[in-house]
């Protein structure tokens, strides 16, 4: 009856190991989802690693480059966390990641979808003129299609989401499953 017992507690923990973290995740990827451009205190960092992209690119001394830089700069942190979880092998940690870029995803889709309308407050008050996707969609002469971008980076996340979900069946007991 003891053994029975500790078999059952053993597959229980082994399951939570490798599933535990969605019940968390799920619903934070459900709200970042359905609340498209809601303020969450993690866009506290997330601005700040933006704004922190334009002066970064701005070394290079390209316009185009230092506006489309706090994007850049956006979702490349993320991105690297989940690179560095990813070849550790490391499941909540590469689906923590993988939730943090796809809220970036998120965002960038409202900010490239506001470049028409410009309706977005900017940091500091800014005037329009300053709008980065505004810019950078006018730029390379699609301004006129900022929503279907913002639609494009929104599919992403939620594509990136997906991948967040099946994560547990690409890795197993902490080694990858599929390669990919």
């Amino acid at each position: 009856m003891e053994l029975n017992y500790l078999n059952k507690l053993d597959a229980f923990f082994a399951f939570m190991k490798k599933w535990g973290s969605l019940i968390i995740l799920i619903p934070l990827m459900i709200y970042f989802a359905a609340n498209r451009g809601t303020f969450f205190f993690i866009d506290y960092l997330n601005l700040l690693i933006h704004e922190g992209g334009h002066g970064i690119f701005g070394l290079i001394g390209i316009r185009f480059i230092t506006v489309a830089g706090g994007t850049i700069m956006q979702l490349l942190i993320p991105f690297l966390f989940v690179f560095s979880f990813w070849i550790k092998r490391q499941t909540i940690g590469t689906q923590f990641s993988l939730v943090w870029l796809g809220q970036n995803f998120i965002n960038v889709s409202v900010y490239a979808a506001d470049a028409v309308e410009q309706k977005l407050p900017l940091i500091g008050g800014l005037s329009k003129a300053h709008h980065d996707w505004s810019y950078l969609l006018f730029e390379l002469g699609i301004l006129q299609s900022a929503s279907e971008v913002g639609y494009f980076f929104y599919i992403i996340a939620i594509l990136i989401f997906i991948l967040v979900v099946i994560i547990p069946l690409i890795f197993n007991e902490g080694k990858r499953v599929l390669y990919l």
